[in-house]
Parts: C-alpha cells; structure tokens; sequence
C-alpha cells in the first residue's frame, strides 16, 4: 500500500487553488495501487487532499493534533465539513496533547512525515509562521530523507 501524507497551507490564494487541485490530482494518480493518505484535516491544504484522496477510493488516516482540536475550526461550516471527513476515515490516530498548541501541530505534521512513502506540500516555499507551519514539516520529512513533492504555482504568495 502506498501511503501518501500532506501539510499545507490552510489559506491558499485563488491565483493558486487550480494548480493546487491539478497537482494534488497528478500525484495521487500517480501513485497508483491501493492507497492510504494522511492528514490532519484541517481547512485548506489538507481538507482539500483528503477530498480528493477519499475519491479515488484511497483508506484516509486522520491524524488528530489535540483533544479540543474541534475549537480551531472557525463556525458550523468549517466544524461540519472537519467532523465529515473525519467520519469517512478508516482510521483515527489521535496525538496526545489536550491543546491545540504549536507543538501539537508540529507533532501531528512529523508523524504524518514519519508514517508515509511521501510527503506532499502544498507550500509557497516561505517559512513557516509558527512551529509546526508547513516549511518546518518540509524540513523534517527531507532530513528524514522522504521524497517531498511541492505544489504551489510560481509566484504567488499566500497572504
């Protein structure tokens, strides 16, 4: 089974969301077989992965920060749409924090790093914002030596 894992952004500019989509599509394509994608689910990047992961028929592993991760989705749509992936996953693995802190995104994002055969950003090369932000993830999955595939379309920034 290929397992595929994402960090992201969770603010993607809409000069970029058509290649984020192109390419996030293009690598799961590609990885062909049976398929097992992680993510943390949250909004942007990783709800977006998990969409399209769960469409192509992939086992999705949601990989849980913290125990009030709940609180971080900001109103009913955002905490509806988290609890539905989260339903269709086939499996929970959820970190020991009870907050929803910098360590615990960046604990979630290594483990992710660590438990799959590649690691997809979606990342506008800059660096993170905060322990645990997508460039720190793509740092650790290359010191791992884990094949990182970067998405993002040339220059646009987040905001």
């Amino acid at each position: 089974m290929n397992r595929i894992g994402v960090t992201g952004h969770r603010s993607i500019p809409v000069e970029a969301r058509a290649d984020v989509l192109a390419g996030l599509k293009a690598a799961l394509c590609a990885a062909g077989g049976s398929l097992e994608a992680l993510s943390s689910l949250a909004v942007g990047a990783d709800q977006i992965f998990a969409e399209l992961a769960l469409s192509r028929g992939a086992r999705l592993t949601a990989v849980i920060p913290s125990g009030d991760y709940e609180d971080c989705f900001d109103g009913d749509a955002e905490l509806a749409h988290y609890r539905m992936l989260k339903s269709r996953a086939a499996r929970e693995v959820r970190l020991d924090f009870p907050h929803s802190t910098d360590e615990a995104y960046y604990a979630a994002g290594t483990y992710i790093a660590d438990h799959c055969d590649r690691l997809l950003a979606v990342w506008d090369g800059r660096p993170a914002r905060g322990l645990g932000g997508t460039g720190d993830i793509v740092t650790y999955a290359r010191n791992l030596g884990r094949p990182v595939t970067v998405i993002w379309r040339d220059g646009v920034e987040r905001a």
